[in-house]
């Protein structure tokens, strides 16, 4: 089957928010990214090369269309051509608050880069983090730049979007830590193998509505203390500092 201009037309129409939440459909693109999806997601077309189908013989799809790179860039948003890009059915999450108590989860309050987004949620999985509760402001997770930049570890972290400040009240008896200027220092802090933990704004942080919800205020120190030093952490970098510190509390 050959791919079509209407196809490709198709494919590029879920660059756009609109167009993926009227269809239910998000793009990933990328050979390793496709792969590990494949097996998670419900994949409505694929679009590969010969050699990525011998690589990955099982693979199911409703449509399979097998293309040159050349033919490929023309429906990719990638500045290089990848050998697969596939369209898959967005998954259904629903909060599971028994869950969220006894583990480990990641709340975003209006995080907005796609980049800093799909960092976090690549994070998460490293860490065994397997639900991030994200703000209604909080960047779409199926922007394809999103999806590029989990590098597969959507297929592994559930991504749900709620009334932040609603889903702290109704969980209010998990433990809440947040990262603040004024906080104190996470390595001298008590830390519990379950809660919440809330990465804030790039440029504004955690809102002040989030804020008074927040039981733990953390901060993590430069080094050496004292020494001028960068105004601030990268979300996504601070993201990592402290889901590392709480995994080696509880290790």
């Amino acid at each position: 089957m050959a791919l079509s201009k209407n196809k490709i037309r198709a494919i590029n129409a879920l660059s756009k928010k609109k167009e993926r939440d009227e269809s239910g459909l998000f793009l990933a693109e990328g050979g390793k990214i496709v792969s590990d999806l494949l097996p998670i997601f419900h994949c409505r077309t694929l679009v590969c090369t010969n050699s990525f189908m011998d690589e990955h013989p099982l693979t199911k799809a409703e449509e399979t269309i097998l293309a040159e790179k050349e033919e490929i860039a023309k429906a990719s948003l990638l500045q290089s051509p990848p050998s697969a890009l596939a369209v898959f059915e967005k998954p259904h999450y629903a909060i599971d608050n028994g869950r969220i108590a006894k583990q480990l989860t990641l709340a975003l309050d209006t995080i907005q880069d796609p980049g800093n987004l799909g960092t976090i949620i690549r994070v998460a999985d490293w860490f065994g983090i397997e639900d991030i509760i994200c703000s209604q402001e909080t960047a779409d997770v199926y922007n394809p730049k999103v999806v590029q930049a989990t590098m597969g570890a959507i297929a592994r972290v559930r991504v749900h979007y709620t009334e932040l400040e609603e889903f702290l009240r109704e969980n209010k008896e998990v433990p809440t830590y947040g990262t603040f200027l004024d906080g104190e220092n996470i390595y001298e802090q008590e830390l519990s193998s379950n809660g919440i933990i809330v990465m804030g704004n790039e440029g504004n942080g955690i809102s002040e509505r989030i804020s008074r919800l927040i039981r733990n205020r953390l901060f993590i120190p430069n080094y050496p203390t004292g020494r001028a030093t960068s105004e601030s952490l990268n979300v996504a970098m601070a993201t990592g500092i402290v889901c590392s510190e709480f995994r080696r509390r509880v290790l």
